[in-house]
């Protein structure tokens, strides 16, 4: 099976459709994303350039049973589609985070978050604490939250 996300305006993915293999298949017999294209909007009456192949399997630019990652991400309803990097991108998190394109993720202006200290690793390990880093937009930073306080 393969998946198709069907594009509205700005390039956003308003729905994701599931199609039989057998409809995406040239004259010799291989699968074509343009022939699915074309049988989606015959389907569906809406322009074929408009339907975008999707891996279901790929997330972060790693395909998640080992094969090749194809297009970044598996489309959701309210991604959008870069054409110019052929990324499926999801909703920004925040207005400072950029696109890293490596790994079809937003990434802070900082990087990641920074790694728990030992004490906090084992504190979450015994269940007294819970431990998470939250972006702060005001500050451009991370902060520490203990969320059992």
């Amino acid at each position: 099976m393969a998946h198709f996300a069907k594009l509205g305006g700005m390039g956003k993915v308003i729905q994701v459709i599931v199609v039989d293999n057998k409809d995406m298949l040239n004259a010799d017999g291989v699968e074509d994303e343009s022939v699915g294209q074309q049988f989606l909007e015959r389907t569906f009456d809406w322009a074929a350039q408009m339907w975008i192949q999707t891996s279901y399997n790929t997330i972060k630019n790693t395909h998640r049973l080992g094969g090749t990652p194809f297009r970044g991400n598996y489309a959701g309803i309210g991604f959008t589609w870069d054409d110019e990097n052929e990324i499926f991108w999801s909703k920004k998190p925040y207005p400072s985070w950029v696109k890293d394109i490596a790994t079809a993720s937003w990434k802070s202006p900082i990087g990641d978050a920074p790694e728990f200290t030992a004490e906090q690793v084992s504190q979450n390990t015994a269940g007294n604490h819970q431990w998470n880093y939250n972006w702060n937009e005001a500050t451009g930073s991370w902060d520490l939250v203990n969320l059992m306080a």
